[in-house]
């Protein structure tokens, strides 16, 4: 493909390949867009920038297309390492590339370091990268989810938060072997991350097929979820660079929870609320409004899909580990229909109350694995609950010009 065909290009993610006149590659770049990214180079005003004497060399295009963002930037990732064009050497500082590494222990690490850090990591086994311009936090969180990635020590002795959650094995409560870690975590990510995704899940349905026939249903169970995700990877704004960078830590992750509550006076003034918490704290600059602009009458389950609807239109938001809504089985059911209509595997729990809002009946969605930290998080989510509706009334009151 030449310049000249670049209304050809696709509109999917993928990577993009620039050959010079010696058919040489001289740049490798990824997108979620392939036309759209490809064409930036050749629109607008030349200036006296270095990406000048790029374009003006290149003479051929080629682009891969990708299922995922995530794919992409794995196979930028392997060209740029394998091929070293001149171009991405040359404009990158590639001491600051980000990789990921499989440390070589009992439970193997998966970490990100940048280039300087690679000979100082006496722990590094496998090294893949490099992965410029990436939120490396947003991809690590979204491989643990894929692969079950273990972020807990092997000396706890209590089930940690994501085991809760069915996405972690077990390495917290010594429910997994180092051997079976390794096989059924290591593995996969390892061919995943040298970009094999077909042959890994042709190995995932074969394993599948054999553990059911075992009747290990529970086992079965997860490699089909793990298949259908790694179909439908989920990116989250893996190449967004305005991303937050304020996150509060506990036992090395962000445990997030995102509140959502309606409120409305009658037919009209109808708003809805959405309050972020962070290992039990208030992330306020997070928080969000709405302005129900679609439904017609009372109804706080349709208000509040409206909500999530828009919400989820905004993948640079990071995506909660729980999501609390204000409401019993409607709400929770109406929530969990539109996750799976944006393939997004998030749990939902819902607190139903009375009128005096003095009942508090929790109803969670199957996807959490154990009612245990439900229970044993009641008070927090309670707060989070009560904390998403005082939001909703305060903003419903404001439009209302009540004080």
């Amino acid at each position: 493909m030449t310049k000249k065909n670049l209304k050809t290009l696709p509109t999917t993610s993928g990577i993009y390949l620039f050959y010079n006149s010696k058919k040489e590659l001289i740049y490798v770049g990824k997108a979620t867009n392939l036309k759209s990214r490809v064409r930036s180079y050749f629109s607008g005003k030349r200036t006296s920038r270095p990406i000048e004497q790029m374009i003006d060399q290149v003479k051929n295009i080629k682009t891969i297309q990708t299922d995922s963002t995530l794919e992409a930037i794995i196979l930028e990732g392997n060209y740029i390492k394998k091929y070293r064009p001149k171009y991405n050497i040359d404009w990158k500082d590639d001491k600051s590339w980000n990789y990921i590494v499989i440390t070589d222990e009992k439970f193997p690490r998966v970490l990100t370091i940048r280039q300087h850090e690679a000979d100082s990591n006496k722990h590094a086994k496998l090294m893949f990268g490099p992965y410029p311009g990436l939120k490396v936090k947003e991809m690590m969180r979204l491989l643990q989810k894929l692969f079950y990635i273990s972020t807990c020590s092997e000396k706890n002795t209590k089930p940690c938060f994501y085991h809760q959650l069915g996405q972690c094995l077990g390495v917290c409560n010594g429910e997994i072997s180092s051997t079976e870690y390794k096989k059924r975590v290591i593995a996969p990510l390892t061919k995943f991350l040298r970009g094999n995704k077909k042959s890994l899940i042709k190995d995932l349905e074969k394993k599948m097929k054999l553990v059911s026939k075992q009747e290990n249903f529970e086992e079965a169970a997860r490699l089909r979820n793990q298949i259908k995700n790694l179909n439908k990877i989920q990116d989250i704004a893996l190449l967004n660079k305005s991303f937050v960078k304020t996150e509060i830590k506990k036992q090395g992750s962000t445990i997030r929870i995102e509140g959502y509550d309606i409120s409305n006076l009658g037919s009209v003034h109808k708003v809805g609320s959405m309050v972020v918490f962070e290992n039990g704290h208030s992330k306020k600059q997070d928080y969000r409004k709405f302005n129900i602009k679609k439904v017609i009458g009372q109804s706080d389950v349709d208000c509040l899909a409206e909500v999530l609807e828009r919400r989820l239109k905004h993948p640079e938001w990071p995506y909660p580990d729980v999501i609390l809504v204000d409401g019993g089985k409607p709400q929770v059911n109406k929530t969990k229909a539109i996750l799976k209509q944006n393939l997004l595997k998030i749990p939902v729990v819902g607190i139903a109350k009375g009128s005096d809002r003095k009942k508090n009946e929790f109803i969670f969605a199957r996807s959490i694995k154990s009612d245990k930290w439900v229970k044993a998080n009641q008070k927090l989510l309670i707060q989070v609950r009560d904390e998403a509706h005082r939001f909703a009334i305060v903003f419903n009151r404001s439009k209302r010009k009540i004080k």
